[in-house]
Protein backbone atom coordinates (compact mmCIF):
# COMPACT_ATOMS: atom_id res chain seq x y z
CA UNK A 1 0.00 0.00 0.00
CA UNK A 2 1.31 3.35 -0.90
CA UNK A 3 1.35 6.31 0.96
CA UNK A 4 -1.45 8.61 1.68
CA UNK A 5 -2.27 10.73 -1.19
CA UNK A 6 -3.48 14.05 0.21
CA UNK A 7 -4.86 17.47 -1.37
CA UNK A 8 -4.97 20.43 1.72
CA UNK A 9 -6.47 23.98 0.85
CA UNK A 10 -5.59 26.53 3.09
CA UNK A 11 -7.96 29.22 2.58
CA UNK A 12 -5.89 32.34 4.76
CA UNK A 13 -7.70 35.62 5.59
CA UNK A 14 -9.84 35.03 2.71
CA UNK A 15 -13.84 34.66 2.15
CA UNK A 16 -17.15 36.16 3.99
CA UNK A 17 -19.68 33.49 5.20
CA UNK A 18 -21.36 33.28 2.62
CA UNK A 19 -18.30 32.91 0.29
CA UNK A 20 -17.24 30.17 2.62
CA UNK A 21 -20.39 28.38 2.18
CA UNK A 22 -20.47 28.94 -1.17
CA UNK A 23 -16.88 27.65 -1.85
CA UNK A 24 -17.82 24.28 0.14
CA UNK A 25 -21.18 23.45 -1.37
CA UNK A 26 -18.74 23.63 -4.77
CA UNK A 27 -16.27 21.53 -3.41
CA UNK A 28 -18.48 18.51 -2.27
CA UNK A 29 -20.69 19.08 -5.48
CA UNK A 30 -17.51 18.28 -7.99
CA UNK A 31 -16.08 16.07 -5.78
CA UNK A 32 -17.25 12.73 -6.83
CA UNK A 33 -15.25 9.70 -6.78
CA UNK A 34 -11.33 10.22 -6.08
CA UNK A 35 -10.65 6.91 -4.47
CA UNK A 36 -8.63 6.81 -1.10
CA UNK A 37 -7.28 10.18 -2.26
CA UNK A 38 -8.07 13.17 0.78
CA UNK A 39 -8.56 16.56 1.08
CA UNK A 40 -8.33 18.57 3.84
CA UNK A 41 -9.69 22.73 4.39
CA UNK A 42 -8.46 25.44 6.33
CA UNK A 43 -10.94 28.27 6.45
CA UNK A 44 -10.68 30.80 8.59
CA UNK A 45 -11.55 29.90 12.61
CA UNK A 46 -15.07 31.31 12.71
CA UNK A 47 -16.09 29.51 10.27
CA UNK A 48 -14.77 26.10 11.11
CA UNK A 49 -17.63 25.11 12.74
CA UNK A 50 -20.49 24.88 10.63
CA UNK A 51 -17.96 24.36 7.13
CA UNK A 52 -17.18 20.72 9.28
CA UNK A 53 -21.00 20.54 9.60
CA UNK A 54 -21.63 20.94 6.07
CA UNK A 55 -18.76 18.77 5.14
CA UNK A 56 -19.66 16.00 7.53
CA UNK A 57 -20.28 12.40 6.58
CA UNK A 58 -18.13 13.48 3.49
CA UNK A 59 -14.21 12.64 2.36
CA UNK A 60 -13.83 16.04 3.01
CA UNK A 61 -11.91 17.01 6.34
CA UNK A 62 -11.66 20.90 7.84
CA UNK A 63 -9.04 21.66 9.90
CA UNK A 64 -7.69 25.27 10.93
CA UNK A 65 -5.01 27.29 10.21
CA UNK A 66 -3.40 27.98 13.82
CA UNK A 67 -3.48 27.53 18.11
CA UNK A 68 -1.71 28.10 20.84
CA UNK A 69 -0.35 25.53 22.56
CA UNK A 70 -1.94 25.65 26.36
CA UNK A 71 -4.89 24.26 27.08
CA UNK A 72 -6.78 27.32 28.61
CA UNK A 73 -5.73 30.59 30.04
CA UNK A 74 -4.95 34.44 29.46
CA UNK A 75 -4.32 34.24 26.01
CA UNK A 76 -6.40 36.57 24.39
CA UNK A 77 -7.27 35.85 20.55
CA UNK A 78 -5.60 32.45 20.64
CA UNK A 79 -7.31 29.34 20.28
CA UNK A 80 -6.50 25.88 22.35
CA UNK A 81 -6.41 22.33 21.20
CA UNK A 82 -9.40 21.77 22.70
CA UNK A 83 -11.49 24.16 20.69
CA UNK A 84 -10.10 23.06 17.62
CA UNK A 85 -11.73 19.94 18.02
CA UNK A 86 -14.50 21.09 20.02
CA UNK A 87 -15.40 22.57 16.52
CA UNK A 88 -15.15 19.25 14.53
CA UNK A 89 -11.93 19.55 13.42
CA UNK A 90 -9.16 17.12 13.25
CA UNK A 91 -6.39 18.69 11.59
CA UNK A 92 -4.23 21.95 12.40
CA UNK A 93 -1.48 23.63 10.15
CA UNK A 94 1.32 24.62 12.64
CA UNK A 95 4.46 26.30 11.42
CA UNK A 96 3.18 28.14 8.30
CA UNK A 97 5.53 30.27 6.44
CA UNK A 98 3.38 33.38 7.52
CA UNK A 99 3.41 31.99 10.99
CA UNK A 100 6.63 32.16 10.83
CA UNK A 101 7.68 35.50 8.93
CA UNK A 102 4.81 37.44 10.13
CA UNK A 103 4.16 36.85 13.44
CA UNK A 104 7.71 35.52 14.37
CA UNK A 105 7.11 31.99 15.85
CA UNK A 106 10.46 30.14 16.04
CA UNK A 107 11.12 26.08 15.89
CA UNK A 108 10.57 26.19 19.57
CA UNK A 109 6.97 27.28 19.38
CA UNK A 110 6.05 24.90 16.21
CA UNK A 111 7.12 22.24 18.35
CA UNK A 112 5.12 22.91 21.44
CA UNK A 113 2.39 23.30 19.64
CA UNK A 114 2.69 19.61 17.61
CA UNK A 115 3.09 17.81 20.97
CA UNK A 116 -0.12 19.56 21.85
CA UNK A 117 -1.96 18.86 18.67
CA UNK A 118 -0.98 14.96 19.27
CA UNK A 119 -1.54 14.83 22.92
CA UNK A 120 -5.25 16.29 21.89
CA UNK A 121 -6.10 13.99 19.19
CA UNK A 122 -4.68 16.34 16.55
CA UNK A 123 -3.15 15.51 13.20
CA UNK A 124 -0.61 18.48 12.40
CA UNK A 125 0.17 19.59 9.32
CA UNK A 126 4.18 20.55 9.87
CA UNK A 127 5.06 23.49 7.47
CA UNK A 128 8.63 24.10 6.77
CA UNK A 129 10.83 25.94 4.02
CA UNK A 130 13.17 28.65 2.89
CA UNK A 131 13.28 32.14 2.21
CA UNK A 132 14.41 33.32 -1.13
CA UNK A 133 17.50 34.43 0.51
CA UNK A 134 18.45 31.08 2.11
CA UNK A 135 17.69 29.68 -1.56
CA UNK A 136 20.06 31.81 -2.96
CA UNK A 137 22.80 31.65 -0.66
CA UNK A 138 22.44 27.38 -0.90
CA UNK A 139 20.94 27.05 2.69
CA UNK A 140 17.83 25.32 1.91
CA UNK A 141 19.07 22.40 3.16
CA UNK A 142 20.39 23.61 6.17
CA UNK A 143 17.10 25.64 6.82
CA UNK A 144 14.62 22.48 6.06
CA UNK A 145 17.18 20.32 8.49
CA UNK A 146 16.88 23.16 10.87
CA UNK A 147 13.02 23.71 11.14
CA UNK A 148 12.13 19.85 10.57
CA UNK A 149 14.59 19.03 13.52
CA UNK A 150 13.29 21.58 15.77
CA UNK A 151 9.69 20.74 14.63
CA UNK A 152 10.14 17.15 15.65
CA UNK A 153 12.21 17.72 18.53
CA UNK A 154 10.97 14.55 21.25
CA UNK A 155 8.56 13.39 19.28
CA UNK A 156 8.01 9.74 19.05
CA UNK A 157 8.21 7.45 16.58
CA UNK A 158 4.94 5.75 17.33
CA UNK A 159 3.39 9.79 16.43
CA UNK A 160 4.95 10.45 12.77
CA UNK A 161 2.24 7.96 11.52
CA UNK A 162 -0.60 10.89 12.70
CA UNK A 163 2.05 14.00 11.34
CA UNK A 164 1.68 15.47 7.61
CA UNK A 165 4.86 17.58 6.45
CA UNK A 166 4.54 20.12 4.17
CA UNK A 167 7.34 21.54 2.43
CA UNK A 168 6.45 25.22 1.34
CA UNK A 169 9.53 27.17 -0.43
CA UNK A 170 8.37 30.79 1.33
CA UNK A 171 9.96 32.33 -1.99
CA UNK A 172 7.21 30.42 -3.84
CA UNK A 173 4.43 31.30 -2.10
CA UNK A 174 1.49 34.23 -3.70
CA UNK A 175 4.31 35.09 -6.15
CA UNK A 176 3.67 33.08 -9.02
CA UNK A 177 6.63 30.97 -8.98
CA UNK A 178 7.02 27.59 -8.29
CA UNK A 179 9.90 25.07 -7.42
CA UNK A 180 10.11 23.10 -10.51
CA UNK A 181 9.12 19.68 -10.03
CA UNK A 182 12.88 18.63 -10.02
CA UNK A 183 13.75 21.00 -7.16
CA UNK A 184 10.61 19.91 -5.14
CA UNK A 185 11.66 16.42 -5.70
CA UNK A 186 14.87 16.94 -4.37
CA UNK A 187 14.04 18.75 -1.22
CA UNK A 188 10.98 16.18 -0.30
CA UNK A 189 13.91 13.30 -1.02
CA UNK A 190 16.27 15.48 1.50
CA UNK A 191 13.16 15.36 4.04
CA UNK A 192 12.58 12.00 3.74
CA UNK A 193 16.38 11.32 4.59
CA UNK A 194 16.50 13.45 7.05
CA UNK A 195 13.22 11.49 8.71
CA UNK A 196 14.63 8.17 7.90
CA UNK A 197 17.88 9.00 9.51
CA UNK A 198 15.60 10.17 13.01
CA UNK A 199 13.63 7.86 13.02
CA UNK A 200 14.03 5.04 10.56
CA UNK A 201 13.24 4.44 6.98
CA UNK A 202 9.76 2.45 7.15
CA UNK A 203 8.30 5.71 9.53
CA UNK A 204 10.13 7.59 6.04
CA UNK A 205 8.88 5.92 3.66
CA UNK A 206 5.10 5.97 4.78
CA UNK A 207 5.92 10.00 5.88
CA UNK A 208 3.46 12.02 3.63
CA UNK A 209 5.33 15.41 2.21
CA UNK A 210 3.48 17.67 0.57
CA UNK A 211 4.85 20.49 -1.76
CA UNK A 212 3.03 24.03 -1.21
CA UNK A 213 3.98 27.11 -2.75
CA UNK A 214 1.51 28.61 -6.10
CA UNK A 215 0.57 25.23 -6.06
CA UNK A 216 -2.52 25.60 -9.88
CA UNK A 217 -4.16 23.14 -11.85
CA UNK A 218 -1.54 23.40 -14.85
CA UNK A 219 1.36 22.88 -12.47
CA UNK A 220 -0.05 20.00 -10.36
CA UNK A 221 0.22 17.64 -12.75
CA UNK A 222 4.40 17.84 -13.16
CA UNK A 223 4.44 17.79 -9.31
CA UNK A 224 2.30 15.20 -8.76
CA UNK A 225 3.90 12.44 -11.09
CA UNK A 226 7.00 12.73 -8.75
CA UNK A 227 7.64 9.60 -6.30
CA UNK A 228 8.62 12.01 -3.16
CA UNK A 229 5.46 14.62 -3.91
CA UNK A 230 2.25 12.76 -1.82
CA UNK A 231 -0.14 15.48 -2.73
CA UNK A 232 -0.76 19.28 -2.68
CA UNK A 233 -0.80 22.15 0.70
CA UNK A 234 -2.91 24.86 -2.13
CA UNK A 235 -3.03 28.51 -1.25
CA UNK A 236 -4.73 30.61 -3.90
CA UNK A 237 -6.50 28.16 -6.03
CA UNK A 238 -7.92 26.20 -3.33
CA UNK A 239 -10.41 29.79 -3.23
CA UNK A 240 -12.42 28.94 -6.03
CA UNK A 241 -14.10 25.31 -6.27
CA UNK A 242 -12.99 24.81 -10.11
CA UNK A 243 -9.31 24.90 -9.66
CA UNK A 244 -9.32 23.53 -6.32
CA UNK A 245 -11.43 20.31 -7.72
CA UNK A 246 -8.83 20.06 -11.12
CA UNK A 247 -5.90 19.83 -8.64
CA UNK A 248 -7.54 17.43 -6.48
CA UNK A 249 -8.75 15.42 -9.26
CA UNK A 250 -4.63 15.48 -11.25
CA UNK A 251 -4.07 12.57 -13.16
Amino acid sequence: MGRREIFAGNWKMFKTYREAEDLVKGILSGLGDIGSREVVIFPPAVYARDMAKLCMNTQVKVGIQNMYHEKEGAFTGELSPSMVRDCGCAYILIGHSERRHVFGEKDGDVNKKVKAALENGLSPVLCIGELLDDREKGRTREIVKKQLEGGLDRIAAGDLDKIIIAYEPVWAIGTGKVATPEIAEETHLFIREIIGTLYDGKVSQNMPILYGGSVKPDNISGLHVKENIDGALVGGACLKADSFLDIIHVK
